[in-house]
């Protein structure tokens, strides 16, 4: 009987410890991404946020950005956290405008 109970009690550490290891790790791992990428967000990086806006950023404050978007430059204020992806990095620009400035 107490054998059977062991038998069990590890069934269920194992079972814990895998379920740690698949849903907590990468959740903490995708945080801390998407943590560096909220703060290393730079003035004239492309992002898209969660709602499908694609634009420029223009401003940073607190816990807002201000994205330039469309060929009207409408802007829009968002909050950091509905930022989705970062498209484009602001180094990636200042070597186009470099190439440009050598020819």
């Amino acid at each position: 009987m107490q054998q059977g109970f062991m038998g069990q009690f590890m069934f269920l550490i194992v079972m814990l410890v895998l379920f740690y290891l698949m849903i907590f790790l990468p959740e903490k791992k995708r945080k801390k991404n998407f943590n560096e990428m909220i703060n290393s967000l730079s003035l004239n990086d492309e992002i898209i946020t969660r709602g499908g806006i694609v634009g420029k950023v223009v401003n940073i404050q607190d816990n807002l950005v201000i994205v330039q978007t469309g060929p009207e430059r409408t802007r829009i204020q968002v909050s950091k956290s509905s930022v989705y992806n970062v498209t484009k990095k602001r180094e990636n620009e200042s070597a186009d405008v470099k190439e440009k400035e050598d020819k």
